[in-house]
């Protein structure tokens, strides 16, 4: 229980920080990056976990802590799913104007990464690790595609495990700095960069969706409907186009660029060895993040702790006062709820964020009673102000990867994040050609 409180009093004062420090938008020649309350929230967790053995008793972070951190985010993104699904479900007779290019763009996250990051890996050497690194962004779906169809002990498996760590260390940061200087130089359509941000991993899709909308705040919430949208593709739909498109892509590309690229290149993998301390053949996944499995009971509090956080970052960063904005919290806490409890009813068929986002979008589509209402009071919630706390909890869990990420080395590092970079510029490329029939 120490554990759990020190946690979100951290947290809290972190996200109540970051939200009054605001904005701090840095000029780059022709374009510029916004660093928004997320990035500073992120970015103290982190200082905070690396100092550990530096800070007063009541601010060291033990492992512990860091693994529980890591388990309210994985709970409290649900909170950020639902205000995601809100927005959708008003929108939805938009969304069907523009609905090939949600599907097509999904094309994008399938072939950008292998396009973008492929040639650069066998430049540097990388051999067979190249194929995990850059056939997706990396998240847990990809460990399990990786993971049964090579193992992971192949090099196929480090590959793989090396984005994901790259991805959950520096993901969020990264994607946020790409997509505010990319909205910043107006090449394209805000809502295909919110097409783009919908990567299919909740804290990477939040922190670039806050820093476009910082770039374009007239059109924050469309930003962030067309993100959810996309999303809840990737989430779903996408995880089964990278098995049967995206893999086969990737190894076809590494067979053929291979060669060319790679033939004269002397060898730099990731070791066995050096993989050996955050890698387990039986379960990778578990090997790199430990985090402990939350019960209803832990998740619920969670939930309402993170909306108590939302409640104090809308009133210090948006202005809206904490009583307007409580019934808004409630409900999506609500929504979430509902979907949560569906999910374990229907034994765990379909991921969790699928029906809370459908519960949360059935509340606000226009035939829906009371929806105006719904959306009206959900809408004094900003969404930004959900991203903050969750990004917040991000950080405090992030020392503990810092190990398995310097043993990784730069040349693997270099090539996940040009292959999140490409995620996201292809689907941004493609979803622009479809933004005119809006």
């Amino acid at each position: 229980m120490g554990s759990v409180v020190q946690i979100f009093a951290l947290a809290l004062v972190i996200a109540a920080l970051s939200e009054w420090l605001g904005p701090l938008s840095i000029s780059l020649g022709v374009g510029k990056v916004v660093l928004l309350p997320m990035i500073w929230a992120l970015l103290i967790g982190l200082v905070l976990g690396l100092c550990a053995q530096c800070v007063p008793a009541p601010l060291r972070l033990s492992l512990h802590s860091q693994h529980l951190a890591a388990a309210i985010l994985s709970s409290a993104l649900f909170l950020f799913i639902a205000k995601l699904g809100l927005l959708v479900g008003g929108s939805l007779p938009q969304l069907a104007q523009v609905g090939w290019g949600l599907v097509l763009q999904e094309l994008g996250n399938l072939v950008g990464c292998i396009a973008l990051g492929m040639p650069v890996a066998l430049l540097l050497g990388i051999k067979r690790e190249a194929v995990g690194a850059t056939f997706s962004i990396g998240r847990e779906p990809g460990l399990a595609i990786i993971g049964e169809r090579f193992g992971m002990d192949s090099p196929e498996g480090r590959g793989v495990l090396a984005e994901y760590i790259t991805g959950t260390l520096v993901g969020a940061i990264f994607i946020s700095l790409l997509a505010g200087f990319v909205s910043s130089l107006n090449i394209f359509h805000p809502l295909a960069l919110g097409m783009g941000a919908g990567v299919g991993s909740g804290s990477m899709t939040a922190a670039a969706v806050g820093a476009i909308a910082a770039q374009h705040p007239e059109m924050a919430d469309q930003v962030a409907t067309f993100a959810a949208a996309a999303n809840l593709i990737a989430t779903t739909v996408g995880t089964y186009l990278t098995l049967f498109i995206s893999l086969p892509v990737a190894v076809y590309a590494y067979r053929v660029l291979e060669p060319m690229l790679g033939r004269k290149r002397k060898a730099h993998v990731v070791d066995d060895t050096k993989m050996a301390a955050v890698s387990d053949a039986s379960d990778a996944s578990e090997a790199v993040v430990h985090a402990p499995v939350l019960g209803l009971g832990m998740r619920l509090a969670s939930w309402l702790l993170v909306g108590a956080m939302v409640l104090i970052g809308n009133r210090i960063g948006y202005g809206v006062p904490v009583l307007d904005a409580l019934p808004g919290v409630l409900i999506i806490i609500a929504a979430v709820l509902v979907g949560d409890l569906v999910y374990v009813g229907t034994r765990r068929k379909l991921p969790a964020v699928c029906w809370i986002s459908f519960i949360a979008m059935a509340l606000t589509f226009p035939h829906t009673p009371y929806a105006a209402e719904v959306a009206a009071l959900t809408g004094k919630v900003s969404f930004l102000a959900m991203i903050t706390p969750m990004l917040t909890f991000a950080g405090l869990s992030l020392a503990k990867d810092i190990p398995a990420f310097r043993r990784l080395g730069w040349r693997i590092v270099l090539v996940s994040l040009l292959a999140n970079a490409g995620v996201f510029l292809a689907a941004t490329m493609i979803a622009q050609t479809f933004v005119h029939t809006l």
